[in-house]
């Protein structure tokens, strides 16, 4: 889980870079970083969901969302 948070922080990073192709790429960095992320939370069990103060539900419904939506803040 700490790996994704600084593969998080690298890919935000790269957002700030200029040009509509690099935009892509910085984006599709992100949807990417996201979805493992994303993944990593649907694998949790209940324990270590309840330890975050994640429902099954809420961590299924994080899982599901698509590549490109990434957090606002991530895009800054």
């Amino acid at each position: 889980m700490f790996a994704s948070l600084t593969l998080s922080n690298m890919a935000v990073s790269h957002v700030q870079t200029r040009g509509s192709f690099a935009d892509l790429i910085a984006r599709l960095q992100l949807g990417l970083v996201a979805r493992a992320q994303r993944k990593a939370l649907a694998r949790l069990d209940a324990a270590a969901l309840a330890d975050i103060g994640v429902s099954r539900a809420a961590a299924e419904i994080e899982a599901a969302r698509p590549l490109w939506d990434v957090p606002s803040n991530w895009l800054r």
